[in-house]
């Protein structure tokens, strides 16, 4: 059984005047060759966004990108003809497929935007580009699933073999995560302080499990945590 903490203090990082983002795995100018992703987990992005700037019309392809909005507002446009607004409490998910451009872009003229970027490699390539946003189920204390590969109870559908869950925990509140025998977790600590066993986790950490079928989470402050299956 290893639990293994990858400590937001040691991720990667790309500032420029409009954007502050923090990278757990490589991307883009960072590499880290010890840390390329984990099974079909392969971006986490905890990006801030000024107002009124963001991401211009960009291509991606065979790609699962999962955004998870923490504060403020961030609009969507897509070569599918899709035009959103995301806010916290929702969850959007696009396949980029055989090849889709798309922004993503801070509408507010005041405020940040805070979201992580999430990027799963797809079970096959060059499918059809897809497109979905869906409210979050309750997280207060419970465990929400906001993404899997057969779009159960709700949640996006992702072309691979993921569970994501969220969950939003107060001071001195815990649960129990159980994880199927051979499948693998990655808990990623989105705001606040929890332990995991004997490790204490702040926000902009990570914790890789492997050979581990369950796992005691309690908050120290007011945690929201995302929690990933993977197989």
């Amino acid at each position: 059984m290893t639990i293994t903490v990858r400590h937001g203090s040691d991720r990667g990082r790309s500032e420029l005047p409009w954007l502050d983002s923090r990278h757990s795995f490589s991307f883009a100018d960072y590499y880290d060759p010890a840390h390329m992703g984990f099974r079909a987990l392969r971006v986490i992005n905890d990006d801030r966004v000024a107002p009124a700037k963001g991401f211009g019309t960009h291509p991606h392809r065979d790609m699962e990108i999962l955004s998870y909005v923490l504060e403020g507002e961030l609009a969507h446009r897509d070569s599918m003809g899709n035009g959103s607004t995301i806010r916290p409490g929702e969850i959007q998910r696009m396949s980029a497929g055989s090849g889709v451009l798309h922004s993503e872009m801070n509408p507010s003229p005041d405020t940040t935007v805070r979201f992580l970027q999430i990027w799963i490699v797809p079970d096959k390539r060059g499918g059809a580009p897809g497109y979905e946003q869906r409210p979050m189920p309750p997280r207060d204390g419970r465990l929400a699933l906001v993404a899997s590969s057969d779009g159960r109870e709700g949640s996006v559908k992702v072309q691979q073999d993921v569970s994501l869950y969220s969950t939003v925990l107060e001071a001195e509140q815990n649960l129990t995560w159980q994880l199927p025998p051979g499948r693998f977790g990655w808990i990623q600590v989105a705001r606040g302080t929890v332990r995991i066993g004997d490790q204490l986790l702040e926000e902009g950490d990570g914790a890789q499990l492997e050979g581990v079928t369950g796992v005691d989470v309690k908050a120290t402050e007011r945690a929201e945590l995302l929690l990933f299956d993977l197989a």
